[in-house]
């Protein structure tokens, strides 16, 4: 009898256990806190490039801001607007265009840094050698690729399409004058190599993926070489959604700013970062200096 009013007494208590102030509940104040700080990248290159990079970056971060920072890739530039769009990721790095397009859809959203390169960027015509195009001397030139086959990057990049097709434009040449339909090689490495394999005889692409191709020794330079240097242009850019300001705090934009200012070449970890990243350092930028862009893509119908 003892037995059964012990268990029946054990029974009512448990509830009171459960509810205690010291027991485990389903959520706490601190998970908002601990939430990851998710950042991604419009994948322009190759993927384990891409990785290696966005997983050195994210654990800078991580130290310098003291929430957890994930890395996560995403499949194509348009799936990298959308997740900035829905909230999966909370900052981007995009290129010109897909930076404007994430912004546009993205109430409050901040361009807040951008390479020492970015201010001053250039795309590259390259050309088979087997083709025996020569060098153009200038923009009207492009005149000559006429009646060739030509393959841009992605559709949505910045520097292997959008402003690659507003040059051609300027010197009178339609996508209709290429021989063929024009390629998207979804990414700048592909490029490189859909052009020095005689694929296509003509491609455009990003000039700071060509030269540290060329640097590391990827490239057969007897195959393929760059036939024409773009005007200069804004271009790559971090941008952050204004959600993190509810889950970090209203100062927390300019802790991340400053984290990416901060990066420096004196300090070999850092150093590998901007290496990576193509970079001596990284400078501030506003959602300002990418209205040519806009204007552009509205131009050519990419934003609409």
């Amino acid at each position: 009898m003892k037995r059964i009013l012990l268990s029946a007494l054990l029974v009512l208590m448990l509830p009171l256990a459960a509810c205690s102030p010291g027991s485990e509940t389903a959520s706490s104040p601190q998970d908002s806190v601990t939430q990851p700080f998710v950042t991604g990248a419009i994948p322009d290159q190759d993927p384990e490039k891409l990785q290696r990079l966005y997983s050195k970056l994210a654990d800078y971060l991580e130290a310098e801001l003291g929430v957890p920072v994930e890395y996560q890739p995403v499949t194509d530039y348009t799936a990298a607007v959308t997740a900035f769009r829905v909230g999966d990721l909370d900052m981007v790095w995009f290129g010109g265009l897909t930076g404007v397009q994430a912004r546009l859809q993205v109430e409050g959203s901040e361009a807040i840094a951008q390479r020492d390169i970015d201010a001053d960027f250039h795309s590259v015509f390259i050309a088979n050698k087997n083709t025996g195009i020569a060098p153009l001397n200038d923009l009207n030139e492009l005149t000559n690729l006429k009646g060739r086959t030509f393959t841009f990057g992605s559709e949505s990049s910045t520097s292997g399409r959008l402003m690659p097709q507003y040059f051609l434009e300027q010197a009178g040449v339609s996508l209709e004058d290429f021989r063929g339909e024009v390629g998207f090689s979804q990414s700048h490495d592909a490029t490189i190599q859909l052009v020095e394999a005689g694929t296509y005889e003509v491609g455009v692409l990003n000039e700071q993926v060509w030269k540290s191709r060329v640097e590391a020794g990827d490239i057969d330079l007897s195959k393929v070489d760059v036939i024409w240097r773009s005007p200069a242009y804004f271009d790559y850019h971090w941008v952050i959604n204004p959600q993190v300001k509810e889950r970090y705090g209203e100062d927390f934009v300019e802790q991340v700013q400053a984290a990416l200012l901060k990066l420096d070449p004196n300090v070999p970890e850092q150093k590998e970062i901007l290496e990576l990243f193509g970079a001596n350092q990284f400078i501030e930028t506003e959602n300002s200096n990418y209205q040519q862009i806009e204007d552009v893509g509205r131009a050519i119908g990419k934003i609409q």
